[in-house]
C-alpha cells in the first residue's frame, strides 16, 4: 500500500535495470511506485491502481508505448492522467509523434535523474494543482491536512480517523468512480482484511458527517459501480 497522499507512479518499461534505477530515484523523493514490462500490463495497472502519473517507454512488448498512450487518452477516466514518454529516439519527427499520440512530455534516454523527477513534478502539478498543497478543496468542503480538519461551509465537520482518509482520497480524485474494491486498495490497503461491505459503512457516516449542516449531498452512489465526490448528482 502507498502512504496516503503519496502520488503513485506507473513505470513502464522492459529493460529491469532501468526499473531498477527509476525505482530507487523516484521513492527517494516521495514517491510509490508501481511497475508493468509491457503495454498491455500497463493498461491492466491503469485500471486496477489509478496512478497518478505514468512514465512510459515508447517500445514495448505486446502493445507499443504509443498505443498504451492513445489508449490512456481516448479513456475519459484517464484522459488527464500525466504521461512522459521515455525513448532512446531522440530525433523531431519521433517527438512530434510522441506528443502526437497524447504524451505531456518526452524524454530522450540516457537521461537525468533529476531532471526526470523535475518534469515529473511538473506534470502532476499541472494535473493535479491541489496535489502539494497543506489545504485540499472541493466545492464548499476544505480540508486543511497539517490542522487535520475538515469544514463545509464554514462549518466543522467531525469526522473519525477512516472517515478522514476516506475523504482525503476523495478530494485527490474529485468526481472519479471508484469501486469498493477500489476504495479498500486505495484507502485500507492492499493487505487489509477488511470486508467489501465496511466501505459502505464507512461512505454512510462520511455522508452523515458532511451532510450535517444541510447542502447538497456531495458523494455519489453510482448503482452496480461505486461512490465519487462529485458536486453534480
Amino acid at each position: 500500500m502507498k502512504p496516503l497522499g503519496q502520488p503513485l507512479v506507473l513505470i513502464v518499461e522492459d529493460e529491469a535495470p532501468l526499473v531498477t534505477m527509476l525505482r530507487y530515484n523516484l521513492e527517494r523523493e516521495g514517491f510509490a511506485v508501481d511497475a508493468a514490462a509491457d503495454g498491455e500490463e500497463a493498461l491492466l495497472h491503469i485500471a486496477e491502481h489509478r496512478p497518478d502519473a505514468v512514465l512510459l517507454d515508447w517500445m514495448l512488448p505486446l502493445v507499443s508505448g504509443l498505443e498504451v498512450c492513445r489508449q490512456i487518452r481516448r479513456a475519459p477516466a484517464t484522459r488527464s492522467l500525466p504521461v512522459i514518454m521515455l525513448t532512446a529516439r531522440g530525433i523531431e519527427s519521433d517527438r512530434i509523434r510522441g506528443l502526437d499520440s497524447g504524451a505531456d512530455d518526452y524524454i530522450v534516454k540516457p537521461f537525468s535523474p533529476s531532471e526526470l523527477v523535475a518534469r515529473l513534478r511538473a506534470v502532476i502539478r499541472r494535473a493535479r494543482p491541489n496535489a502539494g498543497d497543506d489545504v485540499l478543496r472541493y466545492a464548499d468542503v476544505l480540508m486543511d491536512l497539517t490542522a487535520h480538519r475538515v469544514s463545509r461551509s464554514g462549518n466543522a465537520v467531525h469526522l473519525g480517523p477512516t472517515e478522514f482518509r476516506l475523504l482525503h482520497y476523495f478530494l485527490r480524485h474529485p468526481r472519479r468512480v471508484f469501486s469498493r474494491e477500489q476504495l479498500l486498495d486505495g484507502v485500507w490497503g492492499h493487505d487489509s482484511e477488511v470486508e467489501m461491505r465496511t466501505v459502505d459503512v464507512h461512505i454512510r457516516r462520511l455522508r452523515k458527517a458532511l451532510n450535517a449542516a444541510g447542502g447538497i449531498d456531495l458523494l455519489r452512489t453510482v448503482r452496480s459501480v461505486g461512490y465519487a465526490l462529485d458536486s453534480i448528482g
